[in-house]
């Protein structure tokens, strides 16, 4: 259409509304800065009023909101009606750069337009004739129907873009916590580990995945203990819920998926911070009866609180200090109701002195752990030979189950009943999540050179000094410490302290080998003597 430059036969004010798509182009971009340039040269060259420099207008309103939906939406124009508003009876004009900037989307267009026809203002477009007649309008709305159809063509184009590249494993969306996405020679934008707060979620996951973290709750707390990681309020809390979207993000395990728009579980080009089999082991987890999460009141005072059982009713003992004349002290105690031992004290120094000696009983000695160490080695080497075997036997595993797959596809095609449809689609997700898991299983089969030290070196590190590390950790560490070294609460009785305890199968093994007897063989052999 022809451009509007006729000069106005009344006196008006002009204000000027100029709109960009995203906050992106407002930054990047200088549409805006472009749009506003323009209206003032149109609304100095149609003589509307303007400043005493003869060269601004009464107002500008910038927007950069889609134009697409409601009109109320977008702040910049809800700012100029209510400008309009709160100067009734004034002459305005809006003006705008063209049509598209106005709106796009035909309802909304229509009632913007009534919107401002109540307040008395007019709207002037700088690339088309606005006009009252009944034919004016009939070419407007056919321009404005224009502009929302190219409007959802290209919401189309991208979404069908996005998810083509979603279905060949790229994320496409803002990156998740932990992440962040770098240029890659290959794969153009691709998700990369930020560090290091994507050493902390894979800990947290790992964790909450071997049981070190018994809970969600438990999970939360360590990542609030972490002052690297980002928190959601003041006093170093974050959500729940942004521990549940981390422990269910497949994002994490290297997948991709986005049931939206029908794209199921797939292998991602990223690098996942856990396994998928780590992440299924999660997702089991979070299935089975909720576990009480460890007390928010267990703190350095007391690392032993709730992990001391009551011997005489099997409940965990609490703790307390205890106010006296001059100074206070501090006592575990059991705090069951009916229990011979309710609210019956007994020292901290008791209890942990006592806790002490059978940590460092445990501890096995030096040469003990040399001849440990050694057994370790022998059975990882023995263990990769079996690896080959294992990694050959897990591959026709796998081929057998895409044979599975693809007649599952087969039966989903000639299905015509709904319901055998749906249970053949269940079927087949489960065997895909079963696929991931088993692909990543045959990658793991035989571990790499140099993994001996990175796997063993810990462990042994944590069996040669369980007490050194107790004592001088975190109230964290010393936590793990309870859970690795023994596979069962400790019992605890006024009258004769603590019971035998049930360490973990490494301690035992260790143990046993500690308390065999050993003596020479006689000059006859080991077989039983004949007269």
């Amino acid at each position: 259409m022809n451009k509007c430059v006729n000069k106005s036969t009344d006196t008006r004010q002009a204000v000027i509304y100029c709109r960009v798509s995203s906050a992106k182009q407002k930054i990047e971009g200088s549409g805006l800065e472009s749009q506003e340039h323009r209206c003032r040269q149109y609304a100095e060259a149609n003589g509307y009023e303007v400043e005493a420099n003869g060269y601004e207008v009464e107002a500008v309103f910038p927007d950069d909101a889609s134009g697409g939906g409601d009109f109320m939406n977008r702040p910049g124009m809800v700012a100029l009606l209510s400008y309009l508003d709160a100067q009734p009876g004034k002459g305005y004009v809006v003006i705008f750069d063209d049509l598209k900037r106005f709106a796009r989307d035909t309802e909304f267009h229509i009632k913007l337009r009534r919107e401002f026809q109540t307040r008395g203002a007019r709207i002037e477009c700088l690339n088309f004739r606005l006009d009252d007649s009944p034919e004016g309008k009939f070419v407007e709305t056919i321009f404005a129907a224009q502009g929302e159809l190219e409007r959802e063509q290209n919401r189309r184009q991208v979404i069908q873009k996005m998810k083509a590249r979603v279905e060949k494993g790229y994320w496409v969306f803002p990156p998740p916590a932990g992440y962040k996405y770098a240029c890659d020679r290959i794969h153009g934008k691709l998700l990369m580990r930020d560090e290091p707060i994507a050493s902390i979620i894979q800990e947290a996951l790992e964790g909450y995945a071997s049981g070190r973290f018994r809970s969600q709750a438990e999970v939360k707390r360590f990542l609030e203990s972490k002052p690297n990681f980002p928190k959601h309020f003041p006093n170093g809390e974050i959500r729940a819920q942004k521990v549940t979207d981390l422990v269910t993000n497949p994002i994490y395990a290297g997948c991709v998926e986005l049931p939206n728009w029908n794209v199921s579980l797939r292998k991602g080009q990223h690098e996942g911070l856990i396994s998928f089999e780590d992440f299924e082991r999660i997702r089991a987890r979070r299935m089975q009866r909720p576990v009480t999460p460890a007390r928010k009141d267990i703190n350095a005072d007391f690392p032993l609180r709730g992990f001391v059982m009551c011997d005489d009713c099997c409940q965990p003992m609490t703790a307390c200090w205890s106010k006296g004349r001059s100074s206070r002290y501090p006592y575990y105690l059991c705090d069951t109701k009916g229990c011979e031992s309710y609210r019956k004290s007994v020292p901290r120094a008791k209890i942990e002195d006592g806790f002490a000696d059978i940590l460092q009983t445990i501890q096995p000695t030096q040469n003990l752990f040399k001849v440990a160490r050694a057994m370790f080695i022998d059975a990882w080497n023995m263990r990769e030979t079996e690896a080959l075997h294992d990694q050959q036997m897990l591959r026709d595993k796998l081929t057998d189950m895409n044979r599975q797959i693809e007649r599952l596809l087969d039966q989903i095609l000639d299905a015509s009943n709904p319901k055998l449809v749906s249970t053949y689609e269940a079927r087949l997700e489960k065997l895909e999540r079963e696929k991931l898991v088993l692909g990543e299983r045959i990658e793991r089969a035989v571990p790499p050179k140099g993994r001996l030290e990175e796997f063993i070196e810990a462990a042994l590190d944590f069996l040669a000094r369980p007490w050194n590390i107790y004592e001088n950790g975190s109230l964290l560490l010393k936590r793990t410490v309870l859970r690795l070294a023994f596979s069962e609460p400790l019992r605890y009785s006024r009258k004769s302290g603590y019971r035998t305890a049930k360490t973990t199968f490494p301690f035992k093994v260790l143990a046993g080998f500690n308390n065999q007897k050993s003596e020479m063989v006689p000059p006859h052999g080991l077989e039983p003597r004949t007269y």
